[in-house]
Parts: C-alpha cells; sequence; structure tokens
C-alpha cells in the first residue's frame, strides 16, 4: 500500500491597491527578497511569480502591480496585468490596509475581484493590523467586509510578522492537488536581468522625490557575465521630461551615483556576485503611452 502523502500546488495571485505592501508581503512569506519594495506607489509594473517550495507542496505566488485609475497606456497596462491573474488563480490574496479605510482604488480593487470568480477563494489580508487598536481595528474592517462579504478575512503585520504563519498555514490548506509547476530550487520566473530593472526603479523610488520615478522607464542595454563573481549591466534611464535631466542626473552627477550605487548594493544582494552598475539618462517624451516600448519592456501584452 503506497502511503506517501499527496503533492499540492497552486497559483496565487496577490492584488489590491498601489503601496498596502503586496510585494513586501511575498519576500516575507517566501523568506528573501525577489520583488522591489519602496514607501511609493506602483512599484510593480508588471505580474512577478514568487515560487515557495517544500516536500509536499507548492505555492506560486503572483504579485502584481497595483489595481488603480489609469492616467495612461502604462496605467491600463498594468491594470490589465493584475485583474487577468485573478481569474486564473486558484486562491486570492487581496491586500488592504487597516489602518486606514477604503478608499476608491480599494473599491475598484473589490469590484475587479468580483468579477474574477467566487469570492470564496479570496483571503482578505488585513495588513498593517500592529498600527490601529482592536476598535479601529473592527470598524475599518467592517467597512472593508461591505466591498467583499464573501471573502475570509486575516489580519496580518508585514512589519511584525503578525498573523503570517496562520496564512500560511491557511493557504497551504486551500492549495489543490497536483503536481511542482517548477524546480523545487527556483524562487521566481524573472531572470536576473528583470529583476534588475526592478531593483534599479526601486532605487529611483526612494531617492527621487514625488512623481518623478514614475515618468522614468529602465531599459537594460546589457547584461553580461563577466566571470562567475562578476557581472557588467549598463542600463538607461528614459525620461518623459527635459525638466527631469538635471534633477535625477543631480549636482556634480551625485544622484545618479547614489541611485547606482543603491541599486547595484541590491543586485549583488540578489545574486551573490560583484556588479558593475552603468546607468546613463535619455530623454523620451510620453514613453508612457508608448505601447511599442511598453511591449519591448514586458509591461503590455504583445499585439
Amino acid at each position: 500500500m503506497d502511503n506517501k502523502k499527496a503533492f499540492h500546488s497552486g497559483y496565487i495571485c496577490v492584488v489590491g491597491r498601489p503601496n498596502v505592501g503586496k510585494s513586501t508581503l511575498i519576500n516575507l512569506l517566501l523568506g528573501q527578497k525577489i520583488a522591489a519594495v519602496s514607501p511609493r506607489p506602483q512599484t510593480t509594473q508588471r505580474v512577478q511569480l514568487g515560487i515557495l517550495s517544500d516536500e509536499d507542496s507548492q505555492m506560486i505566488f503572483m504579485d502584481t502591480p497595483g489595481i488603480h485609475k489609469p492616467l495612461s497606456k502604462l496605467g491600463e497596462a498594468m491594470n490589465e496585468a493584475a485583474i487577468e491573474t485573478i481569474s486564473d488563480a486558484d486562491s486570492v490574496l487581496w491586500i488592504v490596509d487597516i489602518s486606514v479605510k477604503p478608499n476608491a482604488e480599494d473599491e475598484i480593487s473589490a469590484e475587479r475581484i468580483k468579477a474574477g470568480g467566487p469570492q470564496e477563494k479570496v483571503i482578505m489580508v488585513l495588513n498593517k493590523c500592529d498600527l490601529v487598536n482592536p476598535n479601529q481595528l473592527s470598524e475599518n474592517e467592517n467597512f472593508y467586509k461591505k466591498l467583499l462579504t464573501g471573502a475570509k478575512r486575516m489580519a496580518v503585520s508585514c512589519r511584525s510578522g503578525e498573523g503570517i504563519p496562520e496564512l500560511m498555514t491557511e493557504l497551504k490548506s486551500r492549495l489543490p492537488e497536483g503536481p511542482a509547476f517548477y524546480d523545487p530550487d527556483q524562487i521566481t520566473d524573472l531572470y536576473e536581468r528583470e529583476i534588475a530593472v526592478d531593483l534599479i526603479r526601486e532605487s529611483l523610488l526612494k531617492n527621487l522625490d514625488d512623481e518623478i520615478p514614475h515618468a522614468i522607464a529602465v531599459r537594460i542595454e546589457e547584461y553580461k557575465d563577466r566571470s562567475e563573481t562578476n557581472s557588467y549591466i549598463n542600463a538607461t534611464l528614459l525620461l518623459d521630461r527635459e525638466s527631469h535631466k538635471g534633477i535625477v542626473i543631480g549636482k556634480g552627477g551625485e544622484m545618479i551615483k547614489k541611485i547606482s550605487s543603491d541599486a547595484r548594493r541590491e543586485i549583488e544582494k540578489l545574486t551573490g556576485r560583484k556588479i558593475y552598475l552603468e546607468l546613463r539618462v535619455k530623454v523620451m517624451k510620453n514613453w508612457r503611452n508608448d505601447e511599442n516600448l511598453l511591449r519591448q519592456m514586458g509591461i503590455a501584452k504583445s499585439a
């Protein structure tokens, strides 16, 4: 008689409005950084997989761009990428910021989730529960509950780790029986050059003010392994305004040096190799509405 335990696997879509902690949660669940994170919204521009395997299961998390009201072709492509994953997923994690009441983008997210399938497959993750007292949590939870009545609700804190073990147990219990889709040692579907793009964007978001980073595209021109321990990356920062060029470069080139240094450090942590990163700046007006460029960057779907 075969007593071998059945294997379970499934896709878990992680959705929500910008800057509620989607990428932070995935990095926490995986136990290592694979997704760019910053205090600014819209750090994630495309769907990225985070793969967590153990002896009897494999969870494939789909980190999606924040659902928002789009103002450009870029925004439309980001929304489309997030929405498409909802109907394909076995489970959906809807991340909300429980420290505040729902806003218009939370309402948009709820409507998209409803259109993507049964609410029973949704877990509403009440993130930042450590920032509110029990009364505030209960009050805000009722507001979110009205947006999606059929979802299970679980309070967590990505900062303290509160509720994370319980969330993992719940997710694992929902996995359908099936084979592993990826090698157990694989943690993401992106290549290192694609992750480098995200980490350069993360550095832009951390070092520049307000909306300037969202007007910048990162294009890798060359990614070359010079040896087993050294890699060379040449990337172009595409700006949509001439007036931003001086800000990105900074006085005496100090800002672009800081952006490059911070990004290089994060890429080295991820790859375990010494990185030489060269950044240059180019103005390409209205790039956010250039569908060909968005397809080349892997943000918009191919025609």
